[in-house]
C-alpha cells in the first residue's frame, strides 16, 4: 500500500466515532540521571529531573485514536482520588469524552510509575486494585453504550487483566454491538480470558496468542510466515473465536493476519529503531480497527496499524502516531 492510498482511508476518519471500552490507568513517567550507587543496597540512585503524566490502559487507545478523529469515548473504572482526577482532566484536555466513565469513590485508581533514567526504565511500581463492576454498574453501562450505538461506527475493548471487562459485560455489549452490525474489536489479556465469539477481530501478541490457543509456547522462526507453531494458533484462534480476523503481533518481526477463507497475510515490522514498547499494542488496537471502519481491507489495516506501531516504538513514554508521522513512514517506505 502506498501514501496515496494511505490518505484516501484517512481521509475518511475525520467523520468516525468510536467507543473504547476497558481498564482506565494513569501512566507516569519519572525522568532522571544515575551518578552514583546507593550505599543503602547495590541499586542506582536516580536523581529526578521531570515528571510526565499521560492516559494509560483504555484511555491510551482512546489518545491515539483521538489524533486521526474528533469523537472519541472511554468507559472504565475511575476513582475519585488524585490519580482519577489528574486522568480525567488528562482525557478533558484532549477531548476525549469520559461523560460514561465510572467514577467509584471506593476505588483506587490503577497507576503505573516508570523510572527512566538516560533512556533506560530502571523500574516500574504498580499501584493498582484489581476489581470488577458491580451488577448495577454493569447494567448502567451496557444502556449508556446501548443508548451510543447509533451513533457509533466501532467499539474496541481493551483488556489489561484489571477485573473492567469481565464476562456478563462483554457478552451484553457485544450482543448488542454485533446485532446493530457495528466493529467491534478486542485486546485480550491471557490472565483474564473472555470469550471473543463472533466480534470483528481480536488483537494478541504471540505471546498471549499461544496461551489462548492452548498449545505448547514455540520460539519464534524467522521469516514468520514460515512458523508453523504461529500458523497453527492462528487458525485455532480463527476457529476458537469464530471471529472474521485475528492480528497478531509479533514485536520485533511484525504483525501476522489470519482471516477466514483466506491464507495467513505476514507484514514484516516497519520499526528502524525500538527505544519503548510501552503502549505500542494500544496504538495498533487502535488503527487496525479505526482503519477497517475506513472501509480499508484488512490486510491494508494490518499494515496501518503496522506502520503507526513502528513509528511509536521509537519514541520514550507512553506514545503516539499523528497523521503527519503515518503519512510520512509510508512515504519512507516507498523509498526504499
Amino acid at each position: 500500500m502506498n501514501a496515496r492510498r494511505l490518505k484516501e482511508i484517512l481521509a475518511q476518519a475525520g467523520a468516525k466515532r468510536i467507543l473504547v471500552i476497558g481498564d482506565l490507568m494513569l501512566d507516569e513517567f519519572v525522568w532522571g540521571k544515575v551518578g552514583r550507587i546507593s550505599p543503602e543496597a547495590p541499586v542506582p540512585v536516580v536523581e529526578v529531573t521531570g515528571e510526565s503524566f499521560y492516559p494509560g490502559g483504555a484511555a491510551n487507545v482512546a489518545r491515539n485514536l483521538r489524533e486521526f478523529i474528533e469523537r472519541v469515548a472511554v468507559i472504565g473504572l475511575m476513582g475519585s482520588d488524585r490519580g482519577g482526577r489528574q486522568l480525567r482532566e488528562l482525557l478533558a484536555e484532549q477531548k476525549i469524552d469520559t461523560a460514561d466513565a465510572i467514577e467509584d469513590p471506593e476505588f483506587r485508581t490503577i497507576v503505573k510509575t516508570r523510572i527512566i533514567a538516560r533512556n533506560q526504565q530502571i523500574v516500574r511500581v504498580d499501584r493498582e486494585q484489581i476489581r470488577s463492576p458491580s451488577p448495577a454498574q454493569i447494567s448502567h453501562i451496557a444502556e449508556n453504550v446501548r443508548r451510543r450505538l447509533s451513533k457509533t461506527d466501532a467499539i474496541i475493548f481493551e483488556d489489561y487483566g484489571k477485573g473492567f471487562l469481565n464476562a456478563e459485560l462483554v457478552a451484553q455489549i457485544c450482543n448488542d454491538a454485533i446485532g446493530a452490525g457495528k466493529i467491534v474489536s478486542g485486546d485480550p489479556n491471557p490472565r483474564h480470558p473472555l470469550e471473543w465469539k463472533n466480534i470483528t477481530a481480536v488483537k494478541p501478541n504471540r505471546n498471549e496468542a499461544f496461551l489462548a490457543a492452548g498449545l505448547p509456547w514455540s520460539d519464534p522462526v524467522d521469516p514468520a510466515d514460515e512458523d508453523g507453531a504461529l500458523l497453527k494458533v492462528g487458525e485455532t484462534l480463527l476457529e476458537k473465536w469464530d471471529t472474521k480476523f485475528v492480528l497478531i503481533t509479533l514485536g520485533e518481526q511484525g504483525m501476522m493476519l489470519f482471516q477466514k477463507g483466506n491464507r495467513p497475510h505476514y507484514i514484516p515490522t516497519k520499526a528502524r529503531q525500538v527505544f519503548d514498547v510501552s503502549g505500542a499494542g494500544d496504538t495498533a488496537i487502535a488503527l487496525f480497527t479505526l482503519a477497517l471502519s475506513c472501509e480499508a481491507t484488512p490486510a491494508e489495516a494490518a499494515e496501518i496499524a503496522n506502520h503507526a506501531s513502528a513509528v511509536v516504538v521509537g519514541k520514550l513514554g507512553t506514545a503516539t502516531v499523528t497523521h503527519e508521522e503515518l503519512v510520512a513512514s509510508f512515504q519512507d517506505d516507498s523509498l526504499v
